[in-house]
């Protein structure tokens, strides 16, 4: 009876032992490991970080500073604001991350589905995030770590070299091309986990082709040829053609996390960080923009005045330390509780990526210079340009204003032109500081005076960022080749090829 019972226990032992080694791999595999990750997971992640990077609290400190949108830097402590040049750990390092992620999803979780319907077009969404992505990095800074960034684990290069800001060029475009060809109507899409069109493809060519057209006009200055082939392809190709078709990122009232990152300088940030600057907000008054009120509080000191005359005024920026000290604060205007520091706004405000306006802005441009259209077709798309983003949320005004009707017209000669249509751009890109920065250092539009402080600029705008401390420490080689190769060093008065 023993024996039989010893029989009966081996003999089960054995076929679980089987069971168990039939499963092992399945059993000994994390469910939340990358290799089973959805993918639709990091690009919800990328599209939320790469959006809020724009408006956040730091990123209006110096870029919203140094374009004259926000005065924050120099009523409180920041340095960056008032030209005195810091290392941009946060802007670097973020902005990595989101493309390692990214990475991701070619480097191993749709590896090998590149020519099947269930990975074609989200590999191809993917990669159009991430030149997004680049395309900003490199703007910013000048030579990146490129081609030897974004690789599987199992090649990484732990201090990658830095490519030229013209060679990264040309491959974003020559990526970009291949991405929106590889878009293909039917295929498997992030549907609900993509923030931007949910899994609209139709919507995503339209988006890549803006984004083609943006790259085109980035070069414009460092490789005239090349900008006209690439921004002619691109006029004649669909675009995003309304506001409903705008690229961004819906946020909510329910989260405080999941508020428009701008509005963390009024929740949590310092006081000080709520100013406006002097350019902006006389801009708006001079033209009597109909925005003004909804972007600009009144002074606290013309709310006391008896008949009250309400009064919007900037702040100076980088201002000196006497300067600052001399500042009467109720004098001047913070941003207005209605809109962006609203905790309680009705219809909650997207962050753009890439907006209708932007786009006609573009065309009007790509126009003066004969790309893609004629010059006399340069004055529609600026109406429509600035008629579109009157119309985004918060503003929603759907009616011009006779006041504001001459805004409207785009006449003169052709650098006026060009500067009308820029500073319409530049107001339209508020609460997007890289944008608004990029767009004007290409254009030197609108002028901008800057600021009293000399900093390390002697007094100018800074033309780049400076490279990150990480850098000179972990990548010191490559560090110091790519920093020779910039006009004056990692300075913020230095040139980068694109900056003619």
């Amino acid at each position: 009876m023993k024996s039989y019972i010893k029989f009966f226990f081996t003999f089960f032992l054995l076929v679980a032992l089987a069971s168990c080694t039939k499963n092992f791999e399945k059993l000994n595999t994390s469910p939340v490991s990358s290799e089973l990750m959805d993918p639709g997971i990091i690009i919800t992640q990328a599209q939320r970080d790469a959006s809020f990077s724009q408006g956040g609290e730091g990123t209006n400190i110096q870029f919203g500073s140094w374009m004259q949108h926000w005065a924050s830097g120099n009523v409180g402590v920041a340095k960056t604001s008032r030209y005195i040049q810091q290392p941009d750990n946060s802007t670097w390092s973020s902005h990595y991350n989101i493309i390692r992620n990214l990475a991701q999803i070619r480097n191993k979780l749709l590896l090998g589905k590149e020519a099947l319907p269930e990975g074609r077009s989200k590999l191809a969404i993917a990669k159009i995030m991430e030149i997004a992505v680049w395309d900003r990095l490199t703007a910013i800074y000048g030579d990146i770590p490129y081609s030897e960034s974004g690789l599987a684990e199992d090649k990484v290069i732990p201090s990658p070299k830095y490519d030229t800001q013209q060679k990264i060029y040309t491959d974003l475009i020559a990526q970009l091309d291949k991405s929106i060809a590889s878009i293909t109507a039917g295929d498997n899409t992030y549907s609900a986990a993509d923030l931007y069109y949910a899994g609209d493809l139709t919507k995503w060519k339209k988006y890549a082709n803006s984004l083609k057209l943006q790259i085109g006009m980035r070069i414009k200055k460092a490789d005239p040829v090349l900008a006209q082939k690439v921004v002619t392809e691109a006029m004649g190709a669909l675009m995003i053609a309304s506001n409903a078709e705008t690229a961004a990122v819906q946020t909510v009232t329910s989260l405080p996390a999941n508020y428009h990152p701008t509005l963390s300088q009024y929740t949590a940030g310092s006081p000080d960080l709520q100013y406006l600057a002097k350019a902006f907000v006389a801009k708006l008054v001079t033209t009597k923009d109909p925005r003004l009120t909804l972007i600009v509080a009144p002074s606290a000191n013309s709310l006391k005045t008896v008949p009250q005359v309400l009064v919007y005024r900037g702040i100076d920026v980088a201002l000196t330390d006497n300067d600052l000290a001399a500042v009467v604060r109720a004098d001047y205007s913070l941003a207005s509780l209605q809109t962006y520091f609203n905790r309680t706004i009705a219809s909650p405000i997207p962050v753009y990526v890439m907006t209708y306006a932007d786009v006609c802005f573009l065309k009007a441009e790509a126009a003066l210079e004969g790309w893609g259209a004629t010059s006399t077709q340069a004055a529609t798309f600026y109406s429509d340009g600035v008629k579109a983003a009157l119309a985004m949320n918060p503003y929603n005004i759907t009616t011009v204003p006779a006041a504001y009707a001459g805004e409207l017209l785009l006449a003169g000669t052709k650098e006026q032109q060009l500067e009308k249509i820029m500073t319409q751009r530049w107001i339209s890109l508020f609460t997007r500081s890289f944008d608004a920065y990029l767009e004007w250092r290409r254009t030197g539009y609108p002028v901008l005076v800057p600021g009293k402080n000399i900093g390390n600029t002697n007094g100018t705008i800074p033309r780049r960022s400076a490279y990150p401390s990480d850098e000179t420490i972990l990548n010191p080689a490559n560090y110091k080749e790519a920093s020779g190769r910039l006009s004056n060093g990692d300075a913020y008065t230095s040139r980068t090829w694109l900056d003619k």
